[in-house]
């Protein structure tokens, strides 16, 4: 070998002789910075999405559930309780309404409070 293609201690054998060193600039330290934070933080972003989608629809449909279920609830309340509910007492069947609602609502905080099923 000459001394030309003999490696040094100053140079790599990546790098030739006349060769300067590799120094990033400002313009590649601005991409490597973009392109992890779409990497890292807008791709999880992404995915979370869907759920956060799937939630707020599933919340929807539940309070619409519930809503004609205490409508049902009422309308059960006030043509199964007959005729005295009617006049001064024609607020019960909102009472029982109002009463079954409270609990279910407590039910569901209580289940939201555990730490597992």
């Amino acid at each position: 070998m000459n001394d030309s293609q003999e490696p040094s201690s100053k140079q790599g054998w990546w790098r030739r002789s006349g060769d300067k060193p590799a120094k990033p600039g400002a313009a590649d330290v601005v991409n490597t910075i973009t392109t992890y934070a779409r990497q890292e933080l807008l791709g999880p972003l992404r995915g979370s999405g869907r759920w956060i989608k799937m939630g707020l629809a599933g919340t929807l449909l539940l309070f619409i559930g519930t809503l004609f279920l205490m409508v049902g609830v009422l309308r059960l309340v006030q043509e199964e309780a007959g005729s005295w509910v009617s006049g001064n007492l024609s607020w019960i069947p909102y009472l029982v309404v109002s009463v079954v609602l409270t609990l279910s609502l407590a039910w569901l905080l209580q289940a939201m409070s555990k730490r597992s099923l």
